[in-house]
């Protein structure tokens, strides 16, 4: 009898051996050969090994193993992801970049982030119970559209795999600091129901989670500013399909979740460099900060054989988005105090097709379509005030990717996508500054157009497990942080602001290697854009966007071994750095919300009976010292050194049978006291706040 183990368990019961949800037949390609198939990289089922770009996929069971000691998202990616950075603990994804750059977030290819006003809220968009795999492309694309600098995050979301009517998976747990446990247990359960019923299948199912209190390793409460104590998390999640006939489908899916923060305590600030910011018992008089709501929909047709050999499948979706922001007593942004919220609401529809051809002895397909964009996004004040106007952003894209295969080892891919895309923003006035309404600006908007071609081309040599290389060229468009640059204008127009497009050029070169038990993967990156986007602060504490040419390059290596049946060994490096250029020439470094120390990570596996398995993981990140202090002899934000910090976590497995299993897992094992990555650049006191103690988490599942 073949190992088995709860991750195993899990993924067979809750992963549809196709990985879309298109009736291709991909039968005897599963059965030949156990490589990863993704359809993220180029709109259609492609294996790995055939795309001449850095791949990351994060499969059910290495999901499922990060469940028993987190339910973050962001920290799970963070965690597994070489070149992204880290989690910094807090409700927010920001500084989590992706070499350098932002990332476009998708769900079941659905934009969710909020590119014209970015909230930093995307990556934690849905609860991880629900995810069946996520597919990380590395490094600046178009092919989604907007905002993908660094590259995109496709959260592929669980389909029914039970041939049955009704089958089912419940699960429910407890976490708690176990050294210092008062106030900080929290709870998570979920129950998933799957089946088919002749050419119907159907998953329905949720979750509720409560994180206690935060307490860092000495067991002081952390500060609360955008942190996730006493915070709830909810998803409800449906996915429904159903075959038309022996060639084409319909599914639909729908996803909400909400993450919003109900503190008990408010923030007493620290010194920054000195003494960290910590929690104290107290009422916050906003609303509850986090993401009120995140609504998906998607409706999906496909069609295998639309006409001759072409497939054909069309997505009609809509997202409708909230991030709440913290309450603030005053700001130099505007007079009294206030809560800022971010609105964004999405639809939109892609059209996508696929003909294979052959042409002179060689085989090859090409994939071209249409995308269509209305994109809504504002923020407002919950007492009603504007703070950044309404966006309507309207965008016809089309594109096409050509594959050949110039001899039967050698892989050529290449596209274009033409971005059309046009912002209309309202005549408004800024906020005033004062009680008399003084500093206020009357501003003249207007229409905003953003067109132009972006191009990818790579090769792709597949004849050699043992070296597979790859080189390739692409191009990102982002229309970036156009709120910010709304929000702070200072002149009554908005044509004498810089709102071009930033087109981002990315050279890559790598390979991977499977020889005997190891694998091995390998990747160099250049990164360039000649008119990026870095936000820096300004005179008066304020982050505002700064358009200068840039540039990042770094590199990525992974290493795996299956030293045996019971025994699987692996680690990550990743490297990445940046400078931007000076009115004058001269370079500067990009500050530490841009750019992450180096990362290594470790694990090893072992599974000492069928019934039983265990793994211990270990996190590095680096120091990174790249600037001086200013005049008044303090670090300007973003710039402060950080310091290396070192996290180890540890996860456990036990089946009973064949429907009981549960699991234990700890995060930060050994009680690490630490202040984050995000908290150390800051050069902040309110966000100069300590990691997370140790925190123990156990689960019980029934699968039924």
């Amino acid at each position: 009898m073949k190992q088995s183990s709860l991750f195993f368990l899990l993924s067979a019961y809750f992963v549809n051996a196709q990985t879309t949800d298109s009736l291709q037949n991909n039968q005897s390609l599963r059965d030949t050969s156990i490589e990863e198939v993704v359809i993220t990289a180029g709109r259609k089922m492609e294996y790995i090994s055939k795309i001449p770009s850095s791949v990351t996929v994060i499969n059910q069971k290495q999901i499922q193993e990060q469940l028993t000691f987190t339910t973050d998202v962001s920290q799970i990616i963070g965690n597994l992801v070489p070149g992204l950075s880290v989690s910094n603990n807090k409700s927010t994804n920001s500084g989590q970049t992706l070499r350098g750059r932002t990332v476009l977030v998708l769900v079941d290819g659905i934009p969710q982030s909020t590119p014209l006003m970015n909230g930093a809220r995307d990556i934690r968009t849905l609860d991880a119970s629900v995810i069946e795999r996520i597919e990380v492309i590395k490094g600046a694309t178009s092919i989604y559209g907007n905002g993908a600098g660094g590259g995109i995050i496709n959260y592929i979301t669980k389909k029914n795999f039970s041939t049955k009517p009704i089958s089912g998976l419940s699960s429910v747990g407890v976490s708690v600091n176990p050294y210092h446990s008062s106030g900080t247990l929290g709870y998570r359960a979920s129950q998933f129901f799957s089946g088919q019923l002749n050419k119907f299948s159907y998953m329905l199912g949720g979750s509720i989670d409560y994180t206690g209190l935060q307490r860092d390793a000495e067991g002081v409460v952390l500060g609360q500013t955008d942190g996730t104590s006493n915070s709830y998390q909810n998803n409800v999640y449906a996915k429904l399909h159903y075959v038309l006939n022996e060639v084409s489908a319909m599914s639909l899916m729908y996803n909400f979740y909400n993450s919003t923060q109900h503190t008990k305590y408010i923030s007493e600030n620290g010194v920054f460099g000195e003494s960290p910011t910590i929690g104290v018992r107290g009422v916050d008089p906003g609303e509850n900060t986090g993401t009120p709501f995140n609504h998906n929909f998607i409706l999906k047709y496909t069609n295998n054989k639309i006409f001759g050999n072409t497939q054909f499948d069309a997505s009609l979706y809509l997202n409708s988005f909230r991030s709440m922001n913290r309450y603030v007593v005053s700001t130099k942004s505007w007079y009294g105090p206030g809560q800022t919220q971010i609105n964004s609401n999405k639809k939109g529809l892609r059209l996508n097709f696929n003909t294979p051809f052959t042409f002179a002895n060689m085989e090859g397909e090409v994939t071209y379509g249409l995308d269509f964009l209305n994109d809504i996004t504002y923020q407002d004040l919950t007492d009603g005030r504007i703070y950044v106007p309404k966006m309507n952003m309207n965008s016809i894209a089309p594109y096409t990717q050509l594959k050949l295969d110039l001899t039967q080892d050698l892989i050529l891919k290449g596209g274009v996508r033409y971005e059309n895309s046009q912002v209309d923003v309202k005549d408004f006035t800024t906020l005033a500054k004062a009680a008399d309404g003084s500093g206020a600006i009357a501003v003249q908007a207007g229409k905003f157009p953003y067109r132009g071609a972006t191009y990818n081309a790579g090769l792709r040599y597949a004849k050699y497990k043992i070296f597979n290389p790859f080189v390739s060229f692409t191009q990102g468009f982002s229309v970036n942080e156009l709120g910010r640059l709304v929000r702070s204008a200072k002149e009554s127009t908005l044509t004498n602001v810089n709102t071009k497009p930033v087109l981002t050029n990315n050279y890559e070169l790598g390979f991977s290697s499977r020889y005997d038990i190891f694998s091995l993967t390998a990747a160099y990156f250049v990164s360039s854009s000649e008119d990026g986007v870095n936000l820096v602060e300004d005179n008066n504490g304020l982050l505002r966007p700064e358009r200068a040419p840039e540039k990042t390059n770094g590199f990525e290596i992974t290493l795996d071994a299956n030293i045996s049946t019971k025994w699987k060994a692996g680690g990550t490096y990743a490297y990445v750095e940046g400078k931007a250029e000076n009115e004058g020439g001269s370079k500067k470094y990009l500050s530490g919300s841009r750019i992450a120390p180096p990362k290594a990570t470790a694990f090893v596996r072992y599974a000492p009976t069928a019934q039983f398995n265990f793994a211990l993981n270990w996190l590095m990140t680096g120091n990174r010292d790249r600037f001086g202090t200013n005049a008044k002899g303090l670090y300007d934000g973003g710039t402060a050194p950080v310091k290396s910090v070192n996290l180890f976590n540890f996860s456990a497995n036990y089946e009973l049978n064949e429907n009981w299993a549960m699991s234990l897992g700890l995060d930060n094992l050994f009680n690490q006291n630490y202040y984050t990555i995000a908290s150390q650049y800051s050069a902040n006191a309110a966000n100069y706040v300590k990691g997370v103690g140790a925190t123990g988490m156990f689960m019980v599942y029934y699968k039924f």
